[in-house]
């Protein structure tokens, strides 16, 4: 006996990462899992279908996941893929508050985990798909602002004279945001990062950057911050503006799943930033962290660049499937032992991230936040 195992190809424009990689097929076989996978599921990554042993290659995905007791894949999948798999199979992707999946979902009795919504408790670190890709978007932005800056990072010294080092913040420090610190300091910037929680001061300081104390505390729950009051959002933009407009560089990172991402960067404040300045918004998703970004958009708002990508977990696709890959691995070894797959919604991961089970709605995802909302919200 066997638990099947289907891996879909992604079919999101722009989305390149795949749930599978050949490094966790060994481990997931070991507890039982028989893997089938879509063709061309990784192309995305430059592998063939021969570059994955012991799997088996299907072509048409409706014949792939009709036997499948469990569907993997990054993107929710389209509704007639919903449709075509059995009653009772498990589905583990980014579901991204898809309310018309969510109906599907119940339709067809699916337990569905959405990624996103695992707990930050330990038991859950090496799931937490969330942290592994935004560690490499942290990574991403700093290139992406390198590349659009007119000037270099590091000091440099010719004999024509010394130029540099640019100034770098980074503006929300979770995990994308320390990544961030962490390599625009190696590539020779002068950083410092900026929290409303102050207990990231110590992070911040250890990547050998300064801290922004703007003397607000908004430490909040599960690894979040609390919303501002309006007293405190004017104390802190007054604290902030003189760092803003002193920078090279800025990235931003707040960002809560299924929320609108707070404004942290005014028009105001933009308007008196240094010429040739540019800003990475890594929030776009949500509505962006500064007002004039425009999600999915690179513009110039008089002599300021600010880049709001979309998707950029998927710019690092190959690093990224094998992080997202070995995420999946890790949260099925959870309900995968001895060839048997057991779903107790009871356990405190599972339960968190379970959106429907057994035709009931659990955990259910709030309304899609407009990518171009231009609301406040908590800070990440």
């Amino acid at each position: 006996m066997y638990v099947n195992i289907a891996v879909l190809k992604e079919t999101t424009p722009g989305e390149h990462r795949v749930a599978l990689v050949p490094d966790v097929v060994p481990g997931l076989i070991k507890l039982g899992a028989r893997l089938h996978m879509e063709s061309g599921a990784a192309d995305g990554i430059g592998l063939a279908d021969t570059d994955f042993s012991d799997v088996v290659v299907i072509s048409d995905r409706s014949v792939l996941v009709a036997d499948a007791d469990v569907v993997l894949c990054v993107q929710p999948p389209a509704l007639e893929v919903i449709d075509a798999m059995k009653p009772g199979a498990v589905l583990i992707c980014y579901v991204n508050n898809d309310l018309p999946l969510l109906k599907h979902l119940l339709d067809r009795k699916i337990t569905c985990f959405a990624i996103e919504k695992l707990p930050r408790v330990t038991r859950a670190q090496s799931m937490d798909a969330l942290s592994s890709q935004a560690a490499l978007a942290g990574y991403s932005a700093v290139m992406l602002g390198a590349a659009a800056l007119a000037r270099v990072l590091p000091k440099v010294t010719t004999a024509a004279g010394t130029i540099g080092p640019a100034h770098v913040l980074v503006m929300g420090l979770g995990v994308a945001g320390l990544e961030a610190l962490a390599t625009a300091h190696r590539l020779g910037a002068v950083t410092e990062g900026y929290d409303v929680r102050p207990e990231t001061r110590e992070q911040a300081l250890s990547l050998g950057s300064t801290f922004v104390d703007t003397g607000v505390d908004a430490t909040g729950k599960g690894g979040y911050a609390r919303a501002l009051t309006t007293e405190e959002k004017a104390k802190v933009a007054n604290a902030l503006t003189t760092h803003i407009q002193s920078a090279d560089l800025i990235i931003t990172t707040a960002a809560i799943p299924g929320k609108p991402s707070p404004k942290l960067i005014s028009t105001k404040q933009v308007a008196g930033m240094r010429p040739g300045a540019v800003i990475v918004d890594l929030a776009a998703e949500g509505g962006g962290n500064c007002e004039d970004s425009v999600p999915g958009e690179t513009l110039k708002v008089g002599a300021v660049t600010i880049l709001a990508p979309l998707n950029v977990g998927s710019m690092l696709a190959e690093d990224a499937s094998k992080l997202y890959a070995k995420n999946l691995a890790n949260f099925l070894g959870l309900m995968l032992h001895d060839n048997i797959l057991t779903v107790d919604v009871t356990d405190e991961i599972l339960s968190a991230a379970v959106l429907s089970h057994d035709g009931k709605r659990l955990n259910a995802p709030a309304p899609a936040t407009p990518k171009s909302s231009k609301s406040a919200a908590e800070v990440a």
